[in-house]
């Protein structure tokens, strides 16, 4: 399988203590597992999310592990139990592998049971760590094979039990959900689904709008009917409707106030993976920024680094899955598919805010 379904053991470097002291002065969750900031004048060492009252700075150090932690003299807070993230990601690792390996998507108390937790506690947690939930992980697992296999030619009917369900109307409601469309329509460009678009004006720019009947499946810049048939060679693309013409103007509102289309409906396929980190995108505030190892880190996988940039790259709706809000480790812009002017010029306009 691809770097989808792969928890990496590898970790990646200790962020500068600034970075550090910021992201336990947020309690930054996305930050745990990723370093361990020990208190002097306690002798403890926490997670960056520990709920206790915060230290003093000049009374904290910051370490990569629990490991050099301990070595140094420190020992675990107990309200944080910061020695659980690492164990807590073996497991979500072994629940992952446990569920590529079922011919048929396991029930949570299976799971649970076979990394030794309890249901309801593991639950939160792969959701915790991973984004998704194990029954959604197991759906977009199928889905991602149903793609592959339809991709790879053959009839529907076969890729559908190759990606390993046993019924069609499973298949349709997961491609339905993942795929954005029918296994059929995906494997003829769209066949059948009608795609509503228009251009819209905005203040960085026209953008193109488009959506199906269950939501906005292209948000983009300098980009208009052409490229649109160019993703849906055989989809029936139509002018925009009163629905989308009201849609498509929050949609450029979106541009200068980012809260006006928090629940604008969506139409977007992709892997298990790959909506994991949309998800975590739209989970960072306006005004903030995140490194594509933050993003990673969120989503419980920390050495997917370049797999994470991959995702936001292939992000279909601008400005509603917040990509311009990640930048690089080094604080530099790195890149942007409508253009790094845009990009500046979207966080500039959210810090003001």
């Amino acid at each position: 399988m691809n770097q989808m379904t792969r928890l990496s053991p590898s970790a990646p470097a200790l962020p500068d203590d600034d970075a550090c002291w910021a992201a336990f002065m947020a309690r930054d969750r996305a930050m745990d597992g990723r370093f361990v900031g020990c208190v002097a004048t306690t002798g403890i060492y926490c997670k960056p999310s520990c709920a206790a009252r915060h230290p003093r700075r000049e009374n904290m150090s910051f370490l990569p592990d629990p490991a050099a932690a301990r070595a140094a003299g420190f020992r675990a807070c107990l309200r944080c139990r910061p020695d659980e993230i690492g164990r807590d990601r073996l497991a979500v690792e072994a629940a992952v592998a446990f569920i590529e390996a079922a011919e048929e998507a396991p029930l949570l108390e299976q799971v649970a049971a076979h990394v030794g937790y309890a249901p309801h506690h593991f639950h939160r947690l792969f959701k915790r760590e991973t984004g998704l939930t194990p029954a959604a992980f197991a759906r977009g697992l199928r889905a991602e094979r149903l793609k592959t296999a339809l991709d790879q030619g053959g009839s529907v009917t076969e890729a559908i039990y190759e990606a390993g369900y046993n019924a069609p109307s499973r298949a349709y409601a997961d491609a339905e959900a993942h795929l954005g469309m029918t296994p059929s329509a995906w494997k003829d460009g769209g066949r059948g689904v009608t795609i509503r678009w228009r251009i819209v004006d905005s203040s960085l720019g026209p953008m193109l709008v488009a959506a199906t009947e269950k939501g906005l499946c292209r948000i983009s810049f300098g980009e208009g009917e052409a490229e649109l048939r160019a993703r849906f060679p055989h989809a029936d693309l139509r002018r925009a409707d009163p629905a989308l013409d009201a849609m498509a103007g929050r949609v450029a509102a979106l541009v200068d106030d980012p809260a006006a289309g928090a629940d604008l409906p969506v139409d977007v396929r992709g892997t298990a993976f790959q909506q994991a980190i949309w998800a975590a995108l739209r989970a960072i505030p306006p005004g903030e920024t995140r490194s594509y190892g933050d993003i990673a880190a969120a989503i419980g996988r920390p050495g997917a680094v370049r797999a994470a940039g991959t995702a936001c790259g292939d992000n279909n709706l601008a400005v509603l899955i917040p990509c311009h809000r990640v930048v690089r480790s080094d604080g530099s812009m790195g890149g942007y598919a409508w253009g790094l002017d845009r990009k500046r010029a979207l966080l500039a306009r959210e810090t003001l805010k």
